[in-house]
């Protein structure tokens, strides 16, 4: 059967190393010295504490063997210390993650806030190309496998490293150099063939993932479509699949099953082994009289204290390289350059007037296809200028132009003189409001997004807002008032209302620049009527570009400008273009009669 290479819960090989890793998270680590160096003493004294249960154990036993008649007085007091350091390396573990988890916690925030800062920082192009819910989950699982990684580190990895280093030093100063040798040689023995045998149980466990959800996936598939099997009376055909499905999942369990057995078998054979080998040569230094009772217990005790954690082993591996992977994806993101950058020495915009000039303007999302062919025209202080045109002319193109979501293939756009591609991004953004067709509200109250459009504005500065965009009564009308809730993507409101609202909102930016896209084409005519009326208010002494579908909302422009297939056909007011009788002309005709059809329907 064929496998896939990669299924879901299974990472790839990461391209990442820890080494890469904890050098990119040293600046948020080191945020807290006094904390990681007090965790870091806290763990060596856990691991002494532990190493010297051992020791304390082979007193124990030595003076029980050798004293019989003080057995209920110098054996009590090793007992008591080796009650103490078992209970100190709990102890002084548990300090040990109190003291290091606010340095994980606070690492954790600060790259996510750092992830969250640079994705709001990326051109709209990678945003409206991503999968949102893919990229929520590199965040989710970066920052999770970045808090795996630490612990590991801190509470796995490194002590039981520093206590393997520490047995060896012990069995070596106080017994035969062979002991060191042979825990040392188990020891990578124990780690080289979990490594080994975990890379090989990976296909099996990505083989049965990948079956686990197939069968799955037929099992609800086959109860979505539940009439549809009655009608064919398939019952025992959907059963037969799924048991097909099911019996493949099966063998890959057992697979899985089996690999795991094998490598628990040999990790136990190499501690057996070990353990055994060390065992046997104790005895015989005990019965030549070179070693104690004592020291045999207290060998012992050393291999299996050290093999516990190692039992991990194989658990720790795959875990790490699923936090390297999950940390990679989310460094790609951290990694990713924005397309649209301010210039070195960049200055804010500064509006004295509000002119706004496209000269020549020529663009395409792909440079295969040029969308925008030589566009030029001009918005004077204060005037209001309509962009008209069929489907697909390229008029929402403009809005984004002017925003600076893209750059310019050809030409230039500058406002008041001053070309967007030489000022900040930030000052250019904060000059223009934008009205957009389809207002996307936050899920929280009324009151709330509408503050969205300055979170420093008093309470009274959002209430006049409110009153301005005639959104008072409705709000009145409500039994929560301006702290109703809108719902997700402000489903709980209406279209005339979702839009009032965004008025509401441009009004508190309180920009000298407006955009309105398409703000009334998918409302009824009463709610257009009210909403045109609120726009007319607003655009009052401020530089305004409307781009509309339908064009008895812009009779009254000082400009209208007509587009066809990315080109500017025509331009003038709505009297002269109809007396022109061309492209508007023909266009307006149509709405007419397709007013009438609506009527008459």
């Amino acid at each position: 059967m064929k496998v896939s290479p990669h299924v879901e819960g299974e990472p790839l090989k990461p391209k990442l190393n820890l080494a890469e890793v904890f050098g990119s998270l040293w600046p948020f680590l080191w945020e807290f010295k006094a904390r990681v160096t007090i965790a870091f003493s806290l763990l060596i004294l856990a691991k002494v504490a532990v190493v010297s249960m051992p020791w304390a154990l082979k007193h124990i036993v030595d003076s029980l063997d050798l004293q019989q008649t003080e057995m209920l007085v110098v054996p009590m007091g090793f007992l008591l210390l080796y009650g103490l350091f078992r209970f100190g390396s709990v102890a002084l573990g548990e300090a040990r993650d109190a003291v290091f988890s606010r340095v994980t916690e606070r690492t954790m925030r600060r790259v996510g806030l750092k992830v969250f800062k640079h994705l709001h920082s990326l051109e709209l192009d990678f945003h409206l190309s991503r999968q949102t819910g893919g990229i929520s989950r590199d965040i989710e699982r970066g920052t999770n496998g970045i808090s795996f990684l630490m612990r590991m580190m801190v509470f796995n990895i490194l002590p039981t490293l520093f206590e393997l280093g520490l047995v060896a030093i012990i069995l070596w100063v106080n017994f035969n150099v062979l002991f060191a040798i042979i825990t040392l040689i188990a020891v990578i023995v124990y780690i080289s063939f979990t490594i080994l045998t975990t890379e090989w149980r990976n296909k099996f466990v990505r083989e049965a993932n990948q079956l686990d959800s197939r069968s799955n996936t037929r099992a609800i598939d086959s109860l979505l479509n539940y009439e549809t099997v009655k009608y064919f009376n398939n019952e025992a055909y959907e059963a037969s699949q799924y048991d097909k499905n099911l019996e493949a999942w099966e063998e890959a369990r057992m697979k899985n099953r089996l690999s795991l057995a094998a490598l628990n078998s040999g990790q136990a054979l190499i501690t057996a082994g070990a353990v055994t080998l060390m065992m046997v040569m104790a005895a015989q230094e005990v019965v030549a009289g070179t070693m104690s009772l004592g020291d045999l217990v207290m060998i012992n005790a050393y291999m299996i204290q050290l093999f516990i954690p190692l039992n991990f082993l194989g658990f720790v591996y795959r875990e790490v390289r699923r936090a390297l992977t999950d940390i990679e994806n989310m460094f790609g993101l951290l990694g990713r350059e924005p397309d649209i950058k301010d210039p070195e020495g960049a200055k804010p915009l500064e509006v004295s007037k509000g002119t706004i000039e496209f000269d020549q303007v020529r663009f395409g999302y792909h440079p295969e296809r040029t969308i925008l062919h030589g566009i030029s025209f001009k918005v004077d202080p204060g005037q209001k200028v309509a962009l008209v045109g069929s489907s697909g002319s390229g008029k929402s193109t403009i809005g984004r132009l002017l925003f600076r979501f893209y750059d310019l293939a050809e030409g230039a756009i500058t406002v008041d003189g001053q070309s967007i591609h030489g000022i900040t991004q930030g000052s250019l953004r904060e000059a223009i409001g934008v009205v957009p067709q389809d207002t996307v509200l936050f899920n929280d109250t009324i009151f709330n997004n509408v503050a969205y459009g300055n979170p420093e504005a008093s309470d009274e500065e959002v209430w006049q807002a409110i009153r301005m965009a005639h959104l008072e009564k409705f709000i009145e009308a409500l039994p929560k008032g301006a702290e109703t809730m809108v719902g997700e993507r402000g489903l709980k409101v209406s279209g005339g209302e979702k839009q009032r609202i965004a008025i509401a909102r441009t009004l508190l930016k309180n920009p000298p620049i407006l955009l309105f896209d398409e703000a009334t084409s998918a409302l009824d005519s009463e709610s257009e009527k009210a909403i045109l009326a609120a726009m007319a208010e607003i655009s009052q002494d401020r530089t305004s570009i409307v781009i509309a579908h339908r064009l008895s909302t812009i009779v009254d422009a000082d400009n209208i400008v007509v587009m066809d297939q990315g080109r500017v056909v025509e331009q003038g007011t709505h009297s002269e273009l109809l007396a022109r009788n061309g492209t508007y002309a023909g266009l307006w005709r149509l709405q007419l009669s397709e007013q009438g059809d609506e009527s008459s329907g």
